[in-house]
C-alpha cells in the first residue's frame, strides 16, 4: 500500500441524513486522522459484537459466517493504518 495515493475513506454516518460520509484522504491529512479513528472505532466495535456471539456458543455456521466480509474488511483496514504508520 503506498502512502502517497490519496484513498477514499468512511468517515461515519452523516447523523442529518443516516448516509455514509466519504472522504478522499492523503496521509498525514486531518481527513486521514478521522478516517483512521473511525475504522478503529468500528473494528472495537465488531469484536465486542463478535465476541459476545462467539461466547454464548449458540450462533449458527451461517450467522457466523455473516461476520466474515465486516471482519476482513475491518482487518484490512486496521492493517492499512498500521502499513501508513510504519511506512
Amino acid at each position: 500500500m503506498s502512502t502517497s495515493t490519496p484513498r477514499l475513506r468512511s468517515l461515519g454516518l452523516d447523523p442529518a441524513t443516516g448516509k455514509e460520509a466519504l472522504a478522499v484522504t492523503s496521509p498525514g491529512s486531518r481527513l486521514e486522522e478521522l478516517a483512521d479513528a473511525h475504522a478503529l472505532k468500528a473494528a472495537a466495535v465488531l469484536v465486542t459484537v463478535v465476541g459476545a456471539v462467539l461466547e454464548m456458543g449458540k450462533a449458527s455456521d451461517a450467522e457466523l459466517a455473516a461476520f466474515v466480509t465486516p471482519l476482513h474488511a475491518a482487518l484490512e483496514e486496521c492493517v492499512g493504518i498500521l502499513a501508513t504508520g510504519r511506512e
